[in-house]
């Protein structure tokens, strides 16, 4: 910091006394047509939860004659745009003319500030708001806030540090996230290659042929409490139980129907192309599912539950849900078309090799799953760690935030 700030001292001065102006906004009425979707942005809170210093389009636009017959106001380009509602202190820059609403301020910078410094040290701020349902802070309160005032010299190159990390981990989580899709999609191609076979290689068989019968639940007939498996339960990330809720006879929801046992494979039926699956393991063996799932309960002497399981993880399974389905808002497949799905039943010593493959396949490709994002989050933190270290100067007293 000492080398950036070359022995020059940082003044600590109000936000008001370094902008030229403070425009508020509006939203011209809803009930005239002839007021929206014109020519002009019209920027609202929303519109900048965006990456990068620089808004540059809007969601909604207004007509000349809506923007005249509002509050709303024009901002010019350059200008930085902060949120005193809902988000107080986002901040962007207008990086075109565009008007704004009741939400938002305008602010017109004088030279001594830089409008991506200050972007860069709103993002370190926190401020609180007041108010019990929509946060906001006043425009006079806005402008108390003090802003450390480095030289312009100095200011530029902490821009420019911070814009460089920016980039940095913009690249880096662009890189992890398009490496673990690749791998993702590559255990995909290895999965059903090996569960690909030619009619005649080997005995084919429907769903129904190679899985038993299951029980429902007798909530007259029980006390006991048990973890309820809806259809949010299992993760479409992993394939895995991750939350559940207790339920008894007295407030089990009229879903809760289903028995399951260790090494079931249950699967979604209700929006079933996301291919919501999973395979029960001994934490819940003898909990209670949804009636959303069809529970697939196999005969052990001719199929391995986990062949079931990597069989309908398969896209020919994908392809015939997808054709089979019904229902266009809340689309879904019965238990008995998902019973009806062929697959390839090989030897079980041939099955046990193959999963064997897929298991090594699926553990390499969750550790990546799990490893790259905690990569990323490190370089995020890695980040913001820079960003207060240079946004960080010495004063004698803290102002209003």
């Amino acid at each position: 910091m000492e080398k950036l700030l070359k022995g020059a001292k940082v003044e600590w001065k109000a936000l008001g006394e370094v902008i030229i102006s403070n425009t508020g906004g509006g939203t011209p009425s809803k009930a005239k047509s002839e007021y929206w979707n014109g020519e002009i942005p019209w920027a609202s809170v929303g519109d900048l939860s965006i990456d990068g210093h620089f808004i540059k389009k809007t969601r909604n636009h207004v007509t000349s004659e809506g923007l005249k017959d509002s509050s709303s106001n024009l901002i010019s380009k350059g200008d930085v745009i902060v949120a005193v509602k809902i988000s107080p202190g986002k901040m962007k820059i207008a990086g075109i003319d565009l008007a704004i609403n009741q939400d938002l301020r305008g602010l017109k910078l004088k030279d001594e500030i830089s409008a991506k410094f200050l972007n860069y040290y709103f993002q370190i701020l926190i401020l609180q708001g007041t108010g019990t349902i929509v946060k906001a802070i006043t425009s006079k309160d806005l402008e108390k806030i003090q802003i450390p005032i480095p030289p312009l010299p100095a200011q530029e190159e902490i821009v420019r540090i911070l814009d460089a990390f920016t980039e940095l981990t913009t690249e880096l989580t662009t890189e992890l996230t398009t490496e673990l899709t690749a791998r993702k999609k590559q255990y995909n191609y290895y999965r059903d290659q090996l569960l690909s076979f030619e009619q005649g290689e080997v005995e084919w068989k429907t769903l129904g042929e190679v899985t038993l019968p299951t029980n429902n639940i007798r909530w007259s007939d029980t006390d006991h409490s048990y973890r309820y498996i809806d259809l949010t339960s299992v993760s479409r990330e992993n394939n895995l139980i991750t939350e559940t809720s207790k339920i008894t006879a007295r407030n089990a929801p009229s879903r809760a129907q289903k028995l399951v046992e260790k090494d079931d494979v249950i699967f979604a039926t209700t929006r079933p192309t996301q291919q919501r699956l999973c395979l029960i393991n001994d934490e819940y063996a003898g909990e209670v599912a949804s009636t959303g799932y069809c529970v697939l309960r196999a005969k052990v002497d001719e199929i391995l539950p986990k062949w079931i399981y990597y069989c309908i993880s398969s896209i020919e399974f994908k392809i015939y849900v997808q054709e089979n389905q019904s229902g266009s808002a809340y689309p879904a497949i019965s238990d008995a078309k998902v019973k009806e799905f062929k697959l390839p039943i090989p030897p079980l010593a041939e099955q046990e090799r193959i999963v064997a493959i897929l298991d090594k396949f699926d553990a390499l490709t969750s550790s990546i799953s799990e490893g790259l994002p905690r990569e990323i989050e490190l370089r995020q933190k890695q980040y913001e760690y820079y960003r207060e270290l240079l946004l960080s100067f010495p004063k004698a007293e803290v102002g209003p935030t």
